[in-house]
């Protein structure tokens, strides 16, 4: 991991959100001058980048992420793939607009341990309209293996007036 501060850990108001372009939004969580979610403190990313459509982030799968069997908890993934996700979609989003995710699939083909090292999350857009957007993620490990990856459909939705 990088020298870099411990983040900030909260939710940001609906208002501030609204009031800025989805990737400008992004932006500044991944700069550290907005919070990030709290669930992302499950998972602590590190050396995130961002740019329309596309948003990559690493992170290091530990013990506390272990399931009763022995390996790391199927949820770990789901934080992962379903934050790049929406987030990418997210990034695509005009000022005043939101998302919620609808629905996402995921297919594990390798598990993690504390041992598996850093992996790498990268969420892409496949298409954002009015209405709906889907996107797709995928997570894979030091060597380029894939480990899960996972599709989605979000609801784009215009924030009420009174929300902002």
């Amino acid at each position: 991991m990088t020298d870099t501060p411990s983040p900030h850990y909260d939710v940001v108001p609906t208002s501030l959100m609204a009031s800025m372009p989805g990737l400008d939004f992004v932006r500044k969580i991944f700069s550290g001058e907005l919070p990030q979610p709290p669930i992302m403190e499950n998972v602590e990313p590190f050396d995130s980048t961002i740019e329309a459509g596309v948003v990559v982030f690493h992170s290091v799968p530990g013990f506390r992420h272990y399931n009763p069997i022995g390996s790391v908890h199927g949820g770990y993934a789901a934080i992962l793939l379903d934050s790049a996700m929406g987030l990418a979609v997210h990034t695509m989003l005009p000022v005043g607009t939101g998302y919620t995710t609808l629905e996402f699939k995921i297919s594990f083909i390798r598990g993690m341990s504390k041992d598996s090292g850093t992996v790498r999350t990268e969420g892409r857009t496949l298409n954002v309209g009015r209405r709906a957007a889907t996107a797709e993620a995928r997570i894979t490990d030091a060597k380029g293996r894939l480990l899960a990856h996972a599709t989605t459909t979000c609801l784009v939705f215009e924030i009420p007036k009174d929300a902002a």
